[in-house]
């Protein structure tokens, strides 16, 4: 194996076939303290019976500037696309409603068509047939049928 390398403040050596490392603790640096850039005032308020009460003025919460604030509310926004959503649904069914009624329209004037083609097939043949000279003549006569037996 490779002779073990040390790495930062860290010691290493090799135990029966085994890396082993142990960290050696840094000492922390000493903590100075630090003045802040601008020292606060210290204001003192008289009360009405007589005391007087020392302490630093405390600045009110300043509120987030305008600019961060949105000019609209996301609720609003999301309303109004709400309601522009349902406006195209609405006039998406009123386009269907109105295909499907034109469809209608459109299927009752083929039957009508197909009802006339038919029926003037119909009197055509009829007509053709009736001025045709050589047909087939079928005399009917009465038949008797007596005791189950057909006399014709």
């Amino acid at each position: 194996m490779n002779e073990p390398t040390t790495y930062g403040r860290s010691s290493e050596h090799q135990t029966a076939g085994m890396e082993v490392h142990t960290p050696t603790p840094l000492t922390p640096a000493p903590l100075a303290p630090v003045q802040p850039g601008v020292v606060p005032s210290v204001a003192s308020v008289v009360l009405p019976d007589g005391r007087v009460v020392t302490g630093y003025a405390v600045e009110p919460a300043k509120p987030h500037p305008a600019a961060h604030k949105p000019a609209v509310s996301r609720t609003a926004v999301n309303i109004a696309l709400g309601g522009v959503g349902f406006l195209a649904v609405c006039g998406g069914l009123l386009l269907l409603a109105t295909f499907i009624a034109a469809l209608t329209a459109l299927i009752h004037q083929l039957v009508i068509l197909a009802a006339v083609l038919f029926g003037g097939w119909v009197v055509v043949l009829v007509i053709s047939a009736g001025s045709h000279g050589g047909g087939t003549t079928v005399n009917i006569r009465k038949a008797v049928i007596k005791r189950n037996h057909f006399h014709g």
